[in-house]
């Protein structure tokens, strides 16, 4: 097939280049679209049993960001699985140029969950199932990445790091289940149930859109980064070289 040509690093770099800007235009255009829609076209106020002001509208930068979070760490966990599996460098580079904008999105949801919920629940944080998972997420990522770097060797580092990213997943499911828990008795959680379907259509459309510029950030991001690491692993190479010779 015509589609593993590029499982080679140095057919996919050419491909990531013509990519990048596409993924920064749809990236800001829904971004943009977005931060209008949730700030100045959704109410004033938050329904609900718990009704909340002004500060509700985090939510369109806390979830899509917590969504990114457990996309980025499933994709991570993929493309460490492949590498193992099928030996490709290609796919190792992969998960590692994944790893830095997985734990940006996953800090960010941490951040603004705290800020959302000082007003909300009185306290900056609290120690319930899904506040911490989240947490144990974000040392994944750390952990993932102080592994890789570590080891001098690119390829040990890779294998090692994958391992980790794989016995890791654990924590997704029991993130979604900390956050869809049927009986709140059992949660014990100050963070509210996802509350989706019981959203009004301009909030939810605010922050699907919100979602798909986050989604699109991480695509430019991650190739970008992807870029790099080829031209750092590749560097011996004819074509890296001459890459790097016309840059400098």
């Amino acid at each position: 097939m015509k589609l593993f040509r590029f499982s080679s690093p140095a057919a996919f770099y050419p491909l990531a280049g013509k990519l990048i800007p596409v993924f920064w235009v749809l990236a800001i255009l829904a971004l943009g679209i977005g931060l209008y829609w949730g700030l100045l076209e959704t109410p004033d106020r938050l329904g609900g049993t718990n009704p909340q002001k002004e500060y509700y509208r985090i939510i369109f930068i806390h979830v899509p960001a917590a969504w990114l979070s457990m996309w980025l760490y499933l994709m991570l966990a993929v493309w460490s699985a492949i590498g193992l599996v099928f030996n490709t460098r290609l796919s190792f580079m992969m998960a590692r140029a994944t790893a830095p904008t997985g734990a940006i999105f996953t800090f960010l949801a941490l951040v603004t969950g705290s800020i959302w919920g000082h007003p909300s629940w009185g306290t900056w944080w609290d120690w319930d199932p899904r506040l911490t998972s989240e947490l144990i997420l974000f040392f994944l990522y750390v952990g993932y990445l102080a592994l890789n770097s570590a080891i001098d060797d690119h390829r040990r580092g890779d294998k090692a790091s994958a391992l980790l990213a794989i016995v890791g997943l654990v924590m997704l499911p029991i993130i979604f289940w900390s956050i869809n828990c049927p009986d709140p008795n059992q949660c014990a959680a100050l963070h509210q149930r996802s509350s989706l379907s019981q959203m009004e259509g301009n909030i939810l459309f605010a922050m699907l859109i919100m979602t798909l510029g986050m989604w699109m950030y991480s695509f430019a991001t991650t190739l970008t980064r992807l870029r790099s690491i080829i031209l750092e692993r590749e560097g011996d190479s004819t074509w890296a070289r001459d890459i790097l010779e016309k840059s400098a």
